[in-house]
C-alpha cells in the first residue's frame, strides 16, 4: 500500500508498521494520498501535511476551498499542499521560496476587490523540538537520521512542535499579460516590466 522509492523491503515493512500505529483515519487517508505523488513518506512530508490541517483549522478553510500556500523551502513539504489542497504552482496556488526553513504562509481567497487577507505563518520551531532530543538533532542537521527514526517522532507529538501567528497579506494586483518577442533570440515570452530580452537571454 505505501510505496518507499529505493527503501529494502525491511524498510517498507518497517514503515508498514509505523503506520499501522496511527489512530486518526483522516491523517492515515491523507499520507496514503501523499505517498504515492512523493514516492515515500519522508519527514518533511509528514511535516507538510500536519501544517496543511493546522491552517486549515486555523483559517477555518473547508475541504475543496481553494487556498494559497507560500513555502519556505522547496525540498518534501511542499507536495502535501499540492495533493491534498491542490495548490500547484501552475495555477499560482503554491510559491516556493527556497529559503531552506521548514516554514509556510498559507491564506484563503481573497474576497473581491479586497486589498489585503489574514493568513497564517506556521514553522517547525526549534525551540519546541528540543522536548524531542532526536527530531531536534535532525532538525539541526547535527546528527543523522533516517525517516523511519524521525516520522514516529513527528506522529507522537503532533502539533507540539510548531508555532504560528496569524499575519496581514496583501492581495497582488493582476496586471493584463503583455507578450513580447525578444530582441536576441526572436522567441515570445511574457513582460513583466518593459524588458526587451527573455530571460534566457538576459543570464
Amino acid at each position: 500500500m505505501y510505496t518507499l522509492r529505493k527503501n529494502s523491503e525491511e524498510e517498507k515493512s518497517q514503515m508498514e508498521t509505523i503506520l499501522k500505529q496511527v489512530k486518526d483515519p483522516e491523517l492515515l487517508s491523507q499520507i496514503e494520498k501523499v505517498v504515492p505523488f512523493h514516492g515515500f513518506l519522508t519527514s518533511g512530508a509528514l511535516i507538510g501535511i500536519q501544517m496543511l490541517n493546522i491552517a486549515r483549522r486555523e483559517l477555518d478553510a473547508q475541504d475543496g476551498e481553494r487556498i494559497f500556500v507560500t513555502c519556505e523551502t522547496k525540498s518534501c513539504m511542499p507536495d502535501p499542499f499540492q495533493i491534498l489542497a491542490g495548490a500547484t504552482i501552475g495555477n499560482n496556488g503554491l510559491k516556493i521560496m527556497n529559503w531552506g526553513k521548514m516554514a509556510v504562509t498559507v491564506n484563503k481567497q481573497a474576497p473581491e476587490g479586497a486589498s489585503s487577507i489574514k493568513g497564517i505563518r506556521i514553522l517547525l520551531d526549534s525551540e519546541k523540538t528540543k522536548d524531542y532530543p532526536k527530531l531536534h538533532a535532525w532538525f539541526l542537521n547535527t546528527e543523522k537520521f533516517s525517516h523511519l527514526e524521525i516520522v514516529p517522532i513527528l506522529l507522537a507529538a503532533g502539533e507540539k512542535v510548531y508555532s504560528w501567528k496569524f499575519v496581514d497579506l496583501e492581495v497582488p494586483v493582476r496586471n493584463k499579460k503583455r507578450i513580447q518577442c525578444c530582441k536576441k533570440c526572436g522567441e515570445m515570452f511574457i513582460q513583466h516590466d518593459d524588458e526587451l530580452l527573455c530571460g534566457g537571454c538576459t543570464e
